[in-house]
């Protein structure tokens, strides 16, 4: 067993959440049980990855996208309501986190992707909150076919994506910001970059890309952001000796 709070002050500190503005709170939403033993991960807070974490036996549930978002309370709605009551009957702690997740240099969902795609000499590309959160880089050596960009990203999100072909035959360098980040492509544009990756598409940047000759892969917002609360659930079972389980719950978009 170890201590929640522990825990959360860890991955608060890993996550460096004192300096991130969001659309919602970041680190512990619900709390629960103070001890901890497993560790569920997922992608979004939602009843099934609730009901599932439970059959798994965790005191804890970890995921990128929380139960709460805007700037204070409101009433809850009959969706919210039921979730809450799977945590709290249950005495399970639920803990989101959110841009420090997509930002962070080793464990985040952009770095994790850039990795599993072979990108190296990485800067800061697409703001939010006043936050560089996504990245951009370069393949080695004289860069790759684009056919090779788009079955790489396959292999990594486990997906077909979604591709506007319009950049070069070969592609040199690469813009990545995971989830709902496709208007984030101006900044790729801007930057003369080959290529960028991202999670989902906006009917706008169709006529953009094309335009700008930048190829447009969207390989969907969960695929994209199951990087890094799959690493983070990796570090506490390190770190902590709890158990962790990933728990995928399939989702489209």
């Amino acid at each position: 067993m170890a201590d929640r709070d522990a825990i959360l002050e860890h991955l608060d500190d890993l996550l460096d959440v004192a300096s991130f503005a969001d659309y919602g709170p970041n680190g512990l939403q619900v709390p629960g049980a103070p001890e901890i033993s497993t560790v569920v991960t997922g992608v979004s807070a939602g009843l099934e990855l609730f009901e599932r974490a439970a059959e798994e036996g965790a005191e804890l549930v970890l995921v990128h996208h929380g139960l709460f978002w805007g700037g204070g309370p409101e009433a809850l709605s009959p969706v919210t309501a039921a979730r809450l009551k799977a945590l709290l009957t249950r005495d399970v702690n639920l803990a989101a986190y959110h841009l420090p997740l997509d930002a962070h240099p080793r464990l985040g969902n952009n770095a994790l992707l850039a990795d599993a795609l072979g990108v190296a000499a990485r800067g800061p590309l697409g703001e939010a909150k006043g936050r560089a959160v996504g990245l951009y880089g370069r393949f080695p050596a004289r860069g790759i076919d684009a056919g090779e960009l788009v079955a790489r990203v396959r292999d990594a999100t486990g997906r077909e994506p979604l591709v506007f072909a319009a950049g070069p035959e070969t592609v040199t360098t690469i813009g990545i910001v995971t989830g709902g980040a496709a208007r984030m492509v101006s900044e790729a544009i801007e930057l003369g970059l080959d290529a960028f990756v991202t999670g989902e598409p906006t009917e706008s940047v169709t006529t953009e890309v094309h335009e700008a000759g930048i190829h447009f892969v969207a390989a969907g917002h969960y695929a994209t952001e199951t990087f890094g609360v799959k690493a983070l659930g990796e570090d506490l079972e390190n770190r902590f000796g709890v158990r962790h389980v990933f728990v995928d719950v399939p989702n489209p978009v």
